[in-house]
């Protein structure tokens, strides 16, 4: 993980109830499969207020029920100037950035690193790439399965298994492990910003978390995956887009700090863009807000 940090306007955040500690903090989602949602669907839970935006026409039908917790997901044609002028003021609004495409590809779209401190100096901008930021591989496409064969895990998991042929890890290891740094990496830029009035950059990559996990193997393989248990998962029915259904438990919290999320699964694209015009302000009131006073 890459930080930068660098002097912002400093628009005030306001403490917050610690058993919602993300409340009023906007988060503005342009990742897609896996890592980046992972990391929005966790500050969701901490209360933040996500919006994730997609392109027309994508879709991802077999990982959006897991995916799109808690978030408002719309969509947005950069090639149209009305939707630029919408994306422009959403972006301005947002106290983090998390994107997942390509290196270049927001730089192509005239929105680069420069274009983004403009529209808003105080940004916590956390970026993912799949192989890292310099060398000859940066800006290559790629995702978790491929990385681990790049990377030697699956090498390794040809030779335990003993088989004729790489064998990935059976979950999405580098995906999951990412998306949770960068859910840290955001949270440690609120706190840059909050105590020091700094704006962070936090660059991560698929390669370089399989370099920690390499690095540091562990031990020896537990037992066999015996099924999910009535503790494991969340209480309570989260009525999806696709009818009520019931949630594994996070595998990952703060503290004591209980993860909720009061937006359950939907379609990507499920909020018409015109009915999100602006961050839901109505939603921020009394909350982590600009001006630094309380509101009620």
């Amino acid at each position: 993980m890459s930080i930068a940090e660098r002097p912002g306007q400093h628009r005030a955040l306001r403490r917050s109830d610690p058993t919602r500690p993300l409340a009023g903090i906007r988060v503005l989602d342009l990742t897609r499969i896996l890592a980046g949602p992972v990391a929005t669907r966790f500050l969701a839970g901490l209360g933040a207020e996500v919006v994730r935006i997609d392109p027309p026409g994508w879709d991802e039908p077999s990982l959006a029920p897991d995916v799109t917790l808690g978030k408002r997901c719309t969509r947005l044609d950069l090639h149209r100037t009305a939707d630029r002028r919408h994306f422009e003021t959403l972006l301005a609004e947002a106290d983090i950035l998390v994107h997942g495409y390509r290196p270049d590809a927001l730089e192509q779209l005239g929105y680069g690193d420069a274009r983004r401190r403009a529209l808003n100096p105080d940004l916590i901008d956390v970026a993912l790439c799949a192989y890292g930021w310099t060398g000859p591989w940066a800006g290559r496409r790629g995702f978790d399965s491929l990385v681990q064969m790049a990377t030697g895990i699956a090498a390794t998991g040809q030779r335990w298994r003993q088989a004729e042929r790489p064998v990935p890890l059976p979950v999405q290891a580098l995906d999951h492990a990412t998306g949770y740094l960068m859910a840290a990496a955001s949270i440690r830029g609120l706190i840059a910003r909050l105590r020091d009035g700094r704006a962070v950059t936090a660059r991560l990559s698929l390669a370089r978390t399989a370099r920690l996990l390499t690095d540091h193997p562990g031990s020896a393989p537990g037992p066999a995956f015996g099924g999910h248990q009535d503790p494991d998962y969340a209480p309570g029915i989260e009525h999806t887009a696709w009818g009520p259904a019931l949630r594994l438990r996070s595998p990952v919290q703060i503290g004591g700090t209980p993860l909720r999320w009061t937006r359950p699964a939907r379609d990507l694209g499920s909020t018409a863009a015109a009915q999100i015009r602006t961050f839901d302000r109505a939603r921020l009131s009394g909350s982590i807000g600009r001006s630094g006073e309380q509101s009620s």
